[in-house]
């Protein structure tokens, strides 16, 4: 069978593609996953009103004013704000650390003394690093205290590593920040695909030119096929077989669980870092404020990644990095074949930065 252009993955960054592909260049684009459903981790589905999220909680958010008008094409967003909360010390305080999270924790001539000093180094609204912190001495404590009630434990299960094996982006990504801002993005644009995430993919592939295979393994099919470009959105180690090594990943256990009444937890997202296995728990009515008598939640295991498991987060650290530049080394000799989104090119990826890659990728194709 010959196809011009084959994209493996039904994600975001495959359905732009295979969207642009359609609708501007006017191509025939044949998109094929091995999962029985579009929209790779963002695929949501109706439970009795309420949309869950399989792959765990998904939040856009966004400054990238191209990307957001892009996406709004296929979907108007609900304008959802979000904020998380995190059990410490027996109460729920807003994360990222912030001014309000200090107050709550310390003793309030204490976290007023600390707030001035900050202000003092730092301009209001600035997000700082932990690791920035831990280099000045003078909030030697203050350091601390959020590395061993935010960060250390909640590592260790998600991770299962300590932090320093880590690459230092893993911190950055949650920073201390200098404000009373609970939301947890600060991004222009965010909310929620009003009638889900699975509803926008769909409107993403109603061209004629576009037809989608599921339950299609690439590597089932791939002798099979004569095409002229693909763009492969899987694991690149999977790719070459593993020939130089397997790339490591960190893995998810959902524990769904439905409750008869309104809500069970009073936010959508609280995260325990200290306390139980799970990692957070997510309640998905209120994104789109669902209005049922019942209520889904997850409860958010982390789990070391095998073969067969769904791969989450890759492991940023140098072993990891070194073998995947070593299979980049190995693409570049590949005509026409590009790796496109998380696992394909080994990053995690917000889903705006998956959809901007794939719209950057699309521009340069001749």
């Amino acid at each position: 069978m010959k196809v011009k252009n084959l994209i493996v993955g039904a994600g975001l960054a495959g359905l732009t593609l295979a969207e642009r592909l359609a609708n501007v260049k006017k191509q025939r684009v044949l998109v094929i996953d091995r999962r029985n459903h579009i929209g790779g981790n963002v695929y949501d589905y109706d439970d009795g009103g309420i949309l869950v999220h399989k792959y765990g909680t998904h939040i856009f958010h966004t400054n990238d004013k191209k990307v957001w008008d892009y996406l709004n094409q296929f979907s108007r967003f609900y304008p959802y704000m979000h904020e998380v909360k995190a059990f410490v010390d027996g109460q729920l305080v807003p994360v990222p650390f912030n001014l309000n999270t200090l107050s709550m924790l310390l003793p309030h001539s204490i976290a007023k003394d600390i707030e001035s000093a900050l202000l003092k180094h730092f301009s209001l609204g600035s997000k700082v690093s932990i690791l920035e912190l831990q280099k000045l001495p003078e909030f030697a404590f203050l350091s601390q205290f959020i590395y061993e009630k935010i960060f250390l434990h909640y590592t260790l299960k998600q991770w299962q590593c300590s932090p320093e094996e880590l690459d230092s982006s893993v911190f950055e990504r949650v920073p201390v920040v200098l404000s009373k801002d609970n939301r947890y993005f600060s991004d222009t644009f965010q909310g929620i695909p009003i009638q889900g995430y699975t509803q926008m993919c769909e409107n993403m592939c109603k061209s004629e030119l576009i037809t989608l295979e599921l339950d299609c393994d690439y590597k089932d099919v791939a002798h099979s096929l004569e095409c002229e470009r693909i763009f492969f959105s899987g694991a690149i180690d999977e790719f070459f077989d593993y020939e130089l090594g397997e790339l490591p990943y960190r893995s998810l256990y959902f524990e769904f669980m439905r409750f008869e009444r309104e809500y069970f937890q009073s936010n959508s997202v609280i995260n325990y870092p200290n306390n139980y296995d799970y990692t957070r728990i997510g309640e998905y009515k209120y994104f789109l404020d669902s209005k049922t008598p019942h209520s889904i939640v997850s409860f958010e295991y982390p789990k070391s990644w095998s073969r067969g498991d769904e791969r989450y987060y890759p492991v940023p650290n140098a072993a990891s990095a070194a073998i995947y530049e070593a299979y980049m080394q190995r693409a570049k000799a590949l005509k026409n074949v590009y790796f496109i989104g998380r696992l394909g090119e080994y990053k995690y990826y917000d889903m705006d930065k998956v959809v901007a890659r794939a719209l950057e990728l699309f521009e340069s194709l001749s």
